[in-house]
């Protein structure tokens, strides 16, 4: 016979199993929601141009400026009608019928005509005038797309300040509360006054409020942005702080060079130079003659057939030229010259005034941009300087060598110093993004 197993084991062993079948499955994995959308400045300035809407009504007009081209080029080109009619005439006996004019009671007009400028000045004018006003639909959509750089990247960094200086609050404010607490504490021993807990007190609820506006600024701030964004209101998105990598600024002969050859200013004003120029010659052709050409094949008959009732030939064709000469409008035409070349002389000062305006502006932005640079490290050791000026007060708070006025006073500077250093970072990144403005990206 087999031994039989150890009781006791095998009722431990069945609860076990019991117990394990009563416990229920544990719920399938879920993924985590997603959290906010994080935005580097090139996402942003690509959503941007996506969504804007000078952008978008810049590119339309861009679009509708080159279908004009097409048009005018059109002009130029011989044209193919087809033209079907019946005309009915009262009849009174007579081959023509009542209307003298007519050719019978029953015409049939089925023709194919084909219509072309052989020299007409005026068409081939107004199709360059129209290739230079579609430059300059195209500099302004460019001159667009570099203004929207300017502001994305003006709310780009204004978010980030506005975060910085959230974590800077956060920071003073925990700094207030530990101040609060060493006043309480001293006070209970004795060793200072109540008016420097009331002095701490003070500063706590200011820190306090700090923080509160820091984070409606936040607010604020993405909210704004956002409609730039994203075509949906209320899109949550974080951005990324890059503004201590931003990019060194480069030679000024190097910026200068760029300006010269991608300012979209330049080109626009160079491209209605041209326009005008085009709309001088239009304006003169209107004194020109013009030759034009018709050719017809088809039937044009008193009965719809390829033959009449003789048996002759009713489909055929026929040609004619056309010369207009004008000879008296009056002074129409010449005052159309007169106010055209008036216009070209304020196209080439307006070109003259860019040229000079854009020299002002780099001058301007890269001053800009160099003394924000120049004063960054300037700032940051400002900063450093007051952390270390409140620690050591604190210290000597502490010991009862310092007063609480010094202590409230060096907090105060150590808040200031830090937004400061924050500004000037952001400060550095506006120049340079508004140098790319006149320059393209570098």
């Amino acid at each position: 016979m087999r031994p039989l197993p150890n009781l006791p084991v095998v009722l431990l062993a069945l609860a076990l199993q019991a117990a394990f079948a009563q416990t229920p499955a544990s719920p399938p994995a879920q993924n985590p929601a997603p959290g906010p959308l994080n935005l580097t400045l090139q996402d942003a300035l690509q959503r941007a141009r996506q969504y804007a809407q000078q952008i978008y009504t810049a590119n339309i007009a861009a679009l509708l400026a080159h279908e004009d081209a097409v048009q005018a080029k059109a002009a130029l080109l011989p044209t193919v009608n087809g033209v079907s009619q019946f005309i009915y005439t009262q009849p009174n006996g007579t081959p023509s019928g009542v209307f003298v004019p007519n050719d019978g009671p029953h015409v049939y007009n089925d023709l194919a005509a084909v219509h072309g400028e052989i020299f007409n000045p005026a068409k081939r004018a107004d199709y360059h005038k129209a290739m230079a006003a579609e430059a300059v639909a195209r500099a302004k959509a460019d001159l667009a797309a570099r203004g929207l750089v300017a502001t994305v990247v003006q709310n780009y960094y204004g978010l980030v300040v506005a975060q910085r200086k959230l974590a800077n609050a956060r920071q003073s404010f925990t700094e207030a509360q530990t101040l609060l607490d060493i006043t309480q504490k001293q006070e209970q021993g004795g060793e200072v006054s109540h008016y420097d807990v009331v002095k701490a007190q003070i500063q706590f609820e200011q820190r306090r409020r700090d923080v509160e506006e820091a984070q409606l600024a936040i607010d604020k701030a993405r909210l704004g942005f956002g409609v730039l964004l994203f075509p949906n209101f209320g899109q949550e998105y974080t951005v990324t702080d890059d503004l201590a990598a931003a990019a060194p600024l480069p030679p000024f002969a190097e910026i200068q060079t760029r300006a010269g050859n991608n300012s979209p200013d330049i080109r626009a004003a160079q491209a209605l130079v041209q326009q005008q120029t085009y709309a001088i010659t239009s304006a003169r052709s209107a004194i020109l003659p013009t030759i034009s050409f018709d050719y017809f094949f088809g039937l044009s008959a008193n009965q719809f057939a390829v033959h009449n009732r003789d048996g002759m030939n009713l489909l055929g064709s026929a040609a004619q030229a056309q010369l207009t000469i004008p000879i008296w409008t009056w002074g129409a035409a010449r005052s159309k010259v007169r106010q055209a070349e008036l216009q070209l002389q304020q196209a080439k000062n307006d070109l003259s005034f860019t040229q000079r305006q854009l020299l002002a502006e780099l001058n301007q932005f890269y001053q800009e941009a160099q003394i924000a640079a120049s004063q960054t490290d300037s700032l940051r050791r400002s900063m450093e300087l007051s952390q270390s000026g409140l620690r050591l007060t604190l210290l000597r708070y502490q010991a009862g060598e310092s007063t609480i006025l010094e202590v409230s006073d060096a907090q105060s500077t150590l808040v200031q110093a830090r937004n400061a250093y924050d500004d000037g970072l952001v400060r550095y990144r506006l120049a340079l993004g508004n140098l790319q403005t006149l320059t393209g990206a570098f």
